[in-house]
């Protein structure tokens, strides 16, 4: 076992932040910041284009400067780490520049050699889905394909901590299944991620907690079930007989749905409610109330023009 990785073996968190502030002249991208991500952990972290999100990530990479505020990654501030600290992470980015006349097989064999303990390049050219493409050049791949391939090079150096930058954007509702699959996999095996993404299905399958950004502030943080007090949310009862469509809201759904079965018990199919549905607020609803909620708190727009975020993004 190497010192490095001791580091983040004692039981402190792969990723801290405190009082994170990233500025682009007289604009602040990133508000003071906190943040924790734990060993094991999958952290979604979700906002709008210009949140602060890429900003976020880029620092913690050690690809963009500070401000102010304390970052440890890993047990180093990437801001001055090394290579051997840089073999610990994997990243998978928005866009990655193209080695078109290199197969499948020969990429993700070269990038598996840059890494001190790598995957079986085989296992990850399987795990992705392109086993039947590994004698395929890059420049050949559609666009999904490709970004299976960006995925497969993001961990086949098996990183302790892994970033997931909109990882699925051009997969099929079948191959994003599968990659969530790889995701719970890496997961069990220890790995710590960080994920954004603007998938929210995706998030609530693969996160531990969400952290929501929106004008370079955490505006929530929590488990998906709980996020924005989700789970003690308001209720929507639905229900349809011959007045028409009924819809009410409340607190305490599983009484309102007694009184109803109640009221219809003398029908063909007794204390049948026609039309039933109990609608929660889901993790979009949740999302959105928070997002809405930091703009209405602003007295001036949160980003205008092009963000630093869609910049980062084409790194």
């Amino acid at each position: 076992m190497t010192s490095d990785r001791a580091d983040t073996l004692d039981g402190a968190a792969p990723v801290r932040v405190r009082g994170l502030v990233k500025r682009y002249g007289d604009r602040t991208a990133v508000d003071d910041i906190d943040l924790d991500v734990q060993r094991g952990e999958v952290l979604a972290l979700l906002g709008p284009n210009g949140a602060g999100k890429t900003t976020t990530v880029e620092v913690l990479e050690g690809y963009r400067g500070r401000d102010a505020g304390e970052v440890t990654v890993l047990g180093h501030d990437p801001a001055h780490a090394n290579g051997a600290w840089r073999s610990r992470i994997g990243i998978v980015l928005q866009s990655s520049q193209d080695n078109a006349e290199l197969t499948v097989e020969e990429l993700v064999r070269h990038f598996a050699a840059f890494y001190p303990a790598p995957r079986d390049p085989d296992d990850v050219i399987a795990s992705v889905g392109l086993e039947d493409k590994r004698r395929t050049r890059t420049r050949q791949l559609s666009g999904g394909q490709r970004r299976r391939l960006d995925v497969a090079l993001g961990v086949v150096g098996r990183p302790e901590l892994l970033f997931l930058d909109e990882p699925t954007t051009g997969f099929d509702p079948e191959a994003r299944r599968a990659f969530w699959e790889l995701i719970r996999g890496l997961r069990g095996d220890g790995t710590t991620i960080l994920l954004t993404t603007h998938y929210l299905e995706e998030a609530e399958q693969l996160a531990d907690r969400v952290a929501v950004l929106s004008g370079g502030r955490i505006v929530g943080l929590g488990t998906p079930a709980a996020l924005g007090g989700r789970a003690d949310r308001e209720a929507t009862v639905v229900w349809e007989d011959a007045d028409g469509r009924h819809e009410v809201r409340t607190l305490t759904p599983t009484g309102l749905v007694a009184e109803l079965a109640q009221r219809y018990a003398g029908r063909a199919e007794p204390g049948e409610v026609p039309g039933l549905q109990v609608l929660r607020p889901t993790l979009e609803d949740v999302y959105l109330s928070l997002v809405r909620g930091s703009i209405d708190a602003e007295t001036v727009p949160i980003s205008s023009g092009e963000s630093p975020d869609s910049i980062g993004e084409a790194r």
